[in-house]
C-alpha cells in the first residue's frame, strides 16, 4: 500500500482564509463606530445601508457560499446570518443618531457587543468544522478517510439489525497500482484513483459509505441479507470497473480492476477486528492471481 499525504483542498482553504478575513473586518467595526462617535464622520455605506449586511464584503461572499456554511452545520448557518443582520441593524441605529448629533442608545451598544461576539463566535465554530472535514476528507477523490469510520461503523450496524440486514466489511486494493505511477506518472495514478472513487459511488447505496482507507486502498461497509448478496455486490462492482475504463491526462484509457476481502461483521464485533479479517482475505485473493473477491474466514 502507498502511503500518501493529502493536501488540504484549494476551495477549502479559500474558503478557512475568507472566515479569518470576516473576523479581522468586523472586528475592525469596533473602531470605525469609535471614530463615528467621537469624530462623527460616517462610517460607509457598507455600514449606514439598511441592506449593509447583504452589501458588506462578508455579506455578499455569505450568500454565495451560504450552502457550504449549511453542510458544515445548518443551525450555525442560521444563527450566523441572524447575528450578521442585527449586527448591522444595530451598528447602522448607533452611527445614525451620532451623526444627527443625538448619542446612541445604550440598548443598540448592548446588541452590538453581544451579537458581533456570537457572530464571531459561530464563525470560529464553522472554521473548526471546516478544518476538521479537511483531515477527514481526501481532497483528490472526495471521499471520507479513515478518521471517523468507528462511529459509521457502530451507526451502521445498528442500522442494519433494525432492518433485518447484516453489516459486511469490504477492503479493496486496486490492482498493479504502483506500475501505473512507474510506467505512466503520479498524474496517472491521481486520475486512477478519482476514477476508481467515481465509479464505486455510483453503484453504492446512499446506506454503504466508501472511504478512502489510505493509498490505493478503499472501504465501503455493505449491508446485505446473507453472503451470497454480499458477494453479488461486490462482484457488481468490478464488473462496473470492468465496463468503465479510467482516462488518463494524455488521453489513453485504462482498464482497472481490484482485489478485495469481504468480511461479515459479528454482532459484537469491533471495526478493527472486521478489517483484519477482511484484509486477510484480500491478500489471499492477491496471492491467488487478483482481480477477484474472496469471502473471509
Amino acid at each position: 500500500m502507498t502511503a500518501t499525504h493529502t493536501p488540504i483542498d484549494p476551495e477549502l482553504s479559500d474558503f478557512v482564509d475568507r472566515l479569518d478575513a470576516a473576523v479581522e473586518a468586523h472586528m475592525e467595526w469596533s473602531r470605525r463606530l469609535l471614530r463615528c462617535a467621537v469624530l462623527r464622520v460616517s462610517p460607509g455605506d457598507d455600514v449606514l445601508s439598511a441592506e449593509a449586511h447583504r452589501l458588506c464584503r462578508f455579506g455578499r461572499w455569505f450568500q454565495s457560499a451560504y450552502a457550504q456554511f449549511e453542510a458544515l452545520d445548518a443551525d450555525a448557518a442560521a444563527a450566523i446570518a441572524h447575528e450578521h443582520e442585527a449586527m448591522h441593524a444595530a451598528v447602522r441605529a448607533i452611527c445614525d443618531a451620532v451623526l444627527k448629533g443625538q448619542p446612541g442608545s445604550a440598548e443598540a451598544l448592548d446588541t452590538f457587543e453581544r451579537t458581533q461576539r456570537a457572530f464571531i463566535d459561530q464563525l470560529a465554530h464553522v472554521k473548526t468544522l471546516a478544518l476538521a472535514t479537511a483531515v477527514r476528507h481526501d481532497a483528490l477523490t472526495g471521499l471520507p478517510m479513515r478518521y471517523g469510520i468507528e462511529r459509521d461503523f457502530a451507526l451502521c450496524r445498528a442500522d442494519a439489525l433494525r432492518h433485518g440486514e447484516r453489516l459486511w466489511v469490504l477492503m479493496l486494493d486496486i490492482d498493479h497500482f504502483k506500475a501505473v505511477n512507474d510506467r505512466y506518472g503520479h498524474p496517472a495514478g491521481d486520475a486512477v484513483l478519482v476514477h476508481f472513487a467515481q465509479a464505486l459511488r455510483k453503484q453504492l447505496r446512499k446506506s454503504e459509505p466508501l472511504y478512502r482507507f489510505g493509498g490505493e486502498e478503499f472501504l465501503v461497509l455493505l449491508r446485505t441479507a446473507d453472503a451470497a448478496q454480499a458477494l453479488r455486490a461486490a462482484e457488481r462492482l468490478r464488473a462496473a470497473l470492468a465496463r468503465s475504463p479510467a482516462t488518463l491526462p494524455d488521453g489513453r484509457s485504462l482498464t482497472v480492476s481490484f482485489t478485495a476481502g469481504l468480511a461479515p461483521v459479528g454482532a459484537e464485533e469491533e471495526l478493527s477486528t472486521a478489517v483484519a479479517r477482511a484484509d486477510a482475505a484480500l491478500y489471499r485473493g492477491k496471492q491467488a492471481g487478483r482481480d477477484r473477491v474472496v469471502l473471509a474466514e
